[in-house]
């Protein structure tokens, strides 16, 4: 069972509370949920490791990750403006410790499908 601890506040935003559940889809390998999420065109930046393009080529990489389940994971903050948004957190698996920071673009400002990931992560133990 993952463990997850969200210290922003999301209660008043629609937006915040879907990034919430995003990651905690990411979390827990709910690979569905994050896959209906985005766009066809999708474009998805992990930096110093690969990038993908399109529904397809992204939901192949989600279907991989979703067997590595977090064991915790803890969300620092989230910020969202318009269509824009950024999530910031510790994600911890296997015995190691990761930073990490996703920053996201959604279709339009109304909208929860998500266009573009640019996702950072660093390992800290």
């Amino acid at each position: 069972m993952t463990k997850i601890t969200i210290k922003a506040d999301c209660g008043n935003s629609p937006k915040k509370e879907f990034l919430k559940d995003f990651n905690v889809a990411f979390a827990t390998g709910n690979a569905e949920f994050i896959i209906d999420n985005v766009s066809d065109d999708i474009r998805w930046y992990m930096y110093g490791d690969r990038e993908f393009e399109g529904k397809a080529d992204f939901a192949k990489e989600i279907n991989i990750m979703k067997d590595y389940v977090a064991d915790e994971v803890i969300v620092h903050s989230i910020v969202t403006h318009g269509a824009e948004a950024a999530l910031n957190g510790e994600i911890k698996m296997s015995g190691k410790t990761y930073a990490f920071c996703d920053m996201y673009q959604f279709t339009s400002a109304g909208s929860n499908t998500i266009k573009e990931m640019r996702s950072y992560v660093i390992p800290t133990s």
